[in-house]
């Protein structure tokens, strides 16, 4: 026979309404939180699905931000270069009347000074800040004004006015990602932007008999070029044009010395790396440890000039009055720059296109993955309300059925 004493059905009932009041509690929690998940134990599965899916989300929203920053930087990139090609237009202009024959050197020097003051502006342009304070076109250099004017005295000018227009800047090395190991590059270098001829360096050094005497490299336009123990100047100037630098090398079949030469109009960066000086030893740059640009070597030969030179050799044949210069170098120079500034509006176009088509990708993916986790880890509010509802009763009915059931006790038959 059984016993039972006097504690136990007490202790039963209130084993048996702790663990009522637990799970009315965890499922007040669960409806607190909008999960189902309250403990790992709730779902395993869902909750691995459910930490994937937010991670996940989390990358897509950092993604979407991206590629938002990235679409208003390039919408001001471009507005700024289109204001520099309507100056250039303007330029154009100028330099057709000019070469007409049909203006006296007053009214070509008139046309100058126009043209200097419209100078002044492309170099303002060329130094504009976005909204966050940083400098458009200075690469990583993006608070250092990228164009520094030298001014001096004109021939036929009546003030001092820009003489030359140097590059401060440095390459464009800022990415963005916009996708899972997907970037975009954000900005566009002063020395790519506002260049217009193709970019010569002739090294004067016969380089026949040259042989790397350490490893070592040197970076052309950013990209690292590796250079090997007995490396020839042939094996340098193939692994230069392997690379994914915009240049071409070559050996000058007059000098024997290294030539490089841009693929495009741009400003050729080139610097040896710490403790190496190939460049150096081939005749390009100079020999010293300051790493800034220009900085070629003064026996080799240099060609390829800014939008700058081409504007200020204008305005200088302008105050000549040479004619057949403006109608020649003037023009041609203009041409150049303003196909080079086509160019470079085409690209940041096409960054824009890739950009927003990434956006809108992602704003797709985004309410994709969210549902996905709702699924996985949201509470089904009607189901919990008709849980809580009756889980609620049967508590009150237990209360209810233990008061009436609980043996009377010594202190009951005191009163």
């Amino acid at each position: 026979m059984r016993r039972i004493s006097t504690d136990m059905p007490n202790n039963d009932m209130q084993f048996r309404l702790r663990r009522q009041e637990d799970n009315l509690s965890a499922l007040q929690s669960k409806i607190a939180t909008q999960s189902k998940i309250h403990d790992l134990r709730d779902d395993p599965l869902g909750a691995a699905h459910g930490v994937r899916y937010e991670s996940y989300l989390a990358r897509l929203n950092r993604f979407e931000n991206n590629t938002q920053y990235a679409k208003d930087h390039y919408k001001i990139t471009d507005g700024y270069l289109q204001q520099a090609q309507n100056v250039l237009q303007r330029i154009r202009e100028l330099a057709v009347q000019g070469a007409n024959g049909t203006y006296a050197k007053d009214d070509l020097k008139n046309m100058a000074v126009e043209v200097n003051e419209l100078l002044k502006e492309l170099v303002q342009v060329s130094n504009a800040s976005g909204p966050d304070g940083t400098k458009l076109f200075a690469g990583d250099k993006a608070f250092t004004d990228p164009f520094r004017p030298v001014e001096g005295t004109v021939s036929g000018g009546g003030e001092s006015m820009i003489l030359r227009v140097e590059y401060q800047g440095a390459g464009a090395d800022r990415k963005t990602e916009i996708s899972d190991g997907a970037y975009s590059n954000l900005d566009l270098s002063g020395g790519e932007a506002f260049w217009a001829e193709k970019m010569q360096i002739f090294s004067s050094n016969d380089a026949t008999g040259y042989r790397a005497l350490k490893a070592g490299g040197f970076y052309v336009d950013g990209q690292r070029i590796h250079v090997d123990v007995g490396d020839t100047v042939y094996a340098i100037a193939a692994k230069i044009n392997e690379s994914p630098a915009p240049v071409k090398a070559y050996i000058d079949p007059t000098t024997k010395g290294l030539a490089i030469e841009g693929t495009n109009a741009h400003l050729i960066k080139m610097v040896d790396e710490e403790g190496s000086t190939v460049l150096s030893d081939l005749g390009i740059l100079k020999p010293t440890v300051d790493p800034g640009a220009p900085n070629w070597n003064p026996s080799a030969r240099v060609s390829g000039g800014s939008m700058f030179d081409m504007v200020i050799r204008l305005r200088d044949s302008l105050f000549k009055g040479d004619t057949e210069a403006i109608g020649s170098r003037g023009i041609a120079g203009i041409d150049l720059a303003l196909d080079n500034m086509g160019n470079r509006l085409a690209e940041l176009g096409s960054r824009q296109e890739r950009v927003e088509a990434t956006w809108k990708r992602i704003n797709t993916e985004i309410p994709d993955v969210t549902a996905a986790l709702a699924d996985a880890t949201s509470l089904d509010f009607t189901q919990a309300a008709t849980d809580l509802g009756m889980l609620d009763f049967a508590h009150k009915a237990a209360l209810q059925t233990t008061a009436k059931i609980t043996q009377p006790t010594l202190l009951d038959f005191l009163r």
